[in-house]
């Protein structure tokens, strides 16, 4: 592994566009889950499932609520961890610099990065599906606290609903277009904590490819892609970067 770490460190202070691609995994050491993914201990019951889809949450939003309410706290007020001050390190070094995420945790910005395309949307933010106002969702949590479930619109109303992408929902166009553009065009693209499984998302790393981009994948697990990358770590991504940010500097 020592010898990846120092190639890929070696590419990257080359590098004059570096991408990186962000999963659940970059956010796990924050303390936060993927409550997208079937693994977690959010998706126990089939119920919690279903209050992710996108009709059951306009039908029953305070059940959804009382469910979001669990993990609320975890993500208004998770903390960066060394993941993603790495990732805005790394930015600092090329002239263009671009961060695709999955995550909805806005722990990126709080760690300083820039460029942040965020393909499943932003919990940080919540907005009125009637009349478009948009919240803090620290504000719709003191609502919920006060037992203002569902959290309505003051000014119509109107069912108040998280910044971030259901199921049954498509993915914001304009992030997607944009993060299918930077991926074509990146010199270094590296994927980090994903399984690259959820598509469109997942085909990223494709475009990057086909674009002439060197791909690298830092993950737990094997992934579809490793066979098309030019550097492959598996292993926890907090040990790896840990080694990342120590050839760094070296």
């Amino acid at each position: 592994m020592a010898d990846q770490i120092k190639a890929l460190i070696d590419r990257i202070k080359k590098s004059r566009n570096t991408v990186f691609f962000t999963g659940a995994g970059v956010s796990t050491d924050s303390g936060i889950p993927d409550f997208r993914s079937p693994d977690t201990g959010l998706w126990k019951t089939t119920s919690a499932q279903e209050l992710l889809f996108i009709d059951n949450f306009a039908r029953k939003p305070k059940e959804f609520y009382n469910f979001a309410l669990k993990f609320f706290e975890d993500l208004l007020y998770a903390e960066p961890n060394l993941s993603h001050r790495f990732i805005a390190e790394v930015q600092k070094l090329s002239d263009e610099s671009y961060v695709i995420t999955q995550n909805i945790d806005n722990l990126h910005q709080k760690a300083g990065s820039h460029n942040v395309i965020e393909l499943h949307g932003n919990f940080y933010y919540s907005y009125c599906m009637e009349c478009s106002q948009e919240f803090k969702t620290s504000k719709v949590f003191n609502m919920l606290k006060k037992g203002e479930n569902p959290p309505l619109c003051p000014i119509c109303k109107g069912l108040i609903k998280p910044d971030v992408v259901f199921f049954g929902e498509s993915l914001p166009h304009e992030a997607l277009n944009k993060a299918v553009k930077v991926s074509e065009k990146a010199e270094l693209f590296i994927v980090m904590g994903s399984s690259l499984v959820v598509n469109p998302a997942a085909l990223m790393p494709g475009y990057a490819r086909s674009g002439g981009a060197e791909v690298a994948i830092l993950n737990r697990n094997k992934t579809p892609y490793d066979s098309l990358a030019d550097f492959v770590i598996h292993d926890n991504l907090s040990n790896t970067v840990k080694s990342l940010e120590e050839a760094l500097y070296e």
